[in-house]
């Protein structure tokens, strides 16, 4: 019999996931390190107690940001406008998916983290229902400034740490066996961007967390250009204060319930045969009526529940187009702003971007600068994936004020 008092930590591990067992307040010790990627595979594994749920890096995104205001009560409010800026928009039918940090407090500003979640999908949540949820990089703990790096189900993945303070996260593309030039690469575009939204942080020190002391580190931390330690990854530990994390759509849990109300009905209905064999002899084709009303009172109570689940399918393939990196708005900002003539005196008054379509408004003392813009833009292979639609620039007071439109080719196909 297992006690009440024991708890189940599932966290990713290099291959699959780790089941991590502790008493209540106690460390936690490896039960098992499994090779499996489903946590709805784990029902054979865990043992008794509460389970707790610590959702991989590549089910995450990670949305660092300063605020001009040192009022909590506002924070909530300009986390979801500057998610909203980027097309990013949890389903609000899917249970809470967002968390805000805080991670430094200054005199009327502060800097924030805001972690969107993806809703789960199938095969993501174990069977039993988890008691409570975080993620992975705040269940691993880190000492003040670095930069770790450690696999998650044979993917490379990285977070950098202020103060011991979670402050960005992010999966990576690369599955080498270990880090290389390419992963290098990659961290260093999250960091340029962190720089372009005025988040630009010192990496101090770099650690790549692996039960491999020989790893060969070298070609990853000559790129980086950042001294690289081995060290093993640290044992998990439960997050204080935990997460506000908590998907409704848990569908491991409403198999097993469906799978319940199956065998259920299943017996109902034998037991509503033998009923209806003696009724029928007894009262007639009237209990055969009430006993089709009664399933038919049955089969709409459960319409609603498949009408739902088609919903939330529908809201994640919309933000699964705002999490695409082809469609990064920062990115995409990056690659305008090297278009841009140096010097020349021409800014950008306002840009809005989004995956479909962008959308530039600037001006520049003079004109040649801006049609020395309009022909980089339409020169630039990065910006291939769009159609620019620049009409002549318009003379203004100060200058010369232009609006250039871009659509994506991709939205334009039928």
């Amino acid at each position: 019999m297992s006690k009440t008092n024991d708890e189940i930590l599932l966290i990713p591990g290099e291959a699959g996931w780790e089941i991590w067992t502790r008493q209540v307040a106690g460390p936690f010790s490896l039960h098992k390190a499994t090779l499996e990627t489903r946590a709805a595979d784990l029902a054979g594994d865990l043992p008794g107690g509460d389970v707790l749920l610590c959702f991989p890096v590549k089910s995450v995104t990670a949305l660092p940001m300063k605020v001009a205001s040192d009022d909590e009560s506002l924070f909530e409010d300009l986390a979801t406008l500057h998610a909203e800026r980027l097309g990013l928009r949890p389903d609000p039918m899917a249970g809470q998916l967002t968390d805000l940090l805080v991670i430094e407090r200054h005199e009327e500003s502060a800097t924030l983290l805001e972690i969107l979640l993806r809703t789960p999908r199938e095969g993501d949540m174990p069977t039993r229902g988890p008691k409570g949820f975080d993620i992975a990089p705040r269940a691993l703990d880190a000492t003040g400034h670095q930069l770790a790096v450690w696999r998650e189900f044979g993917r490379w993945v990285f977070a950098i740490h202020r103060g011991g303070t979670l402050f960005y996260c992010q999966a990576t593309a690369s599955d080498s066996p270990a880090p290389d030039a390419a992963l290098a690469r990659e961290i260093r575009l999250a960091l340029i961007q962190l720089e372009l939204q005025g988040l630009a942080t010192e990496i101090p020190s770099t650690v790549v967390w692996t039960a491999d002391p020989d790893l060969n580190v070298r070609e990853f931390a000559n790129t980086l250009a950042s001294e690289v330690t081995i060290t093993p990854r640290p044992a998990p530990t439960w997050p204080e204060p935990p997460s506000r994390l908590l998907p409704a759509d848990v569908r491991a849990a409403r198999r097993e319930a469906a799978r319940r109300r199956t065998i259920t009905l299943a017996a109902t209905a034998a037991a509503a045969v033998y009923i209806g064999v003696i009724g029928w002899l007894a009262y007639g084709l009237w209990t055969d009526k009430s006993q089709a009303a009664k399933l038919r009172v049955i089969a709409e109570a459960a319409a609603p529940e498949g009408l739902a689940v088609g919903i939330h399918n529908a809201k994640w393939d919309e933000l699964t187009l705002a999490l695409d990196l082809n469609h990064d708005p920062i990115d995409i900002l990056s690659r305008i702003h090297r278009s841009m003539p140096p010097n020349s005196g021409l800014r950008l008054s306002s840009a809005e971007i989004s995956a479909a379509q962008v959308v530039l408004r600037g001006e520049a003392p003079q004109a040649p600068p801006v049609q020395q813009f309009n022909l980089a833009l339409s020169r630039n292979n990065e910006l291939a994936a769009f159609a620019w639609q620049n009409p002549e620039p318009r003379q203004s007071t100060r200058g010369w004020e232009f609006t250039f439109t871009g659509s994506s080719t991709a939205f334009s196909q039928p």
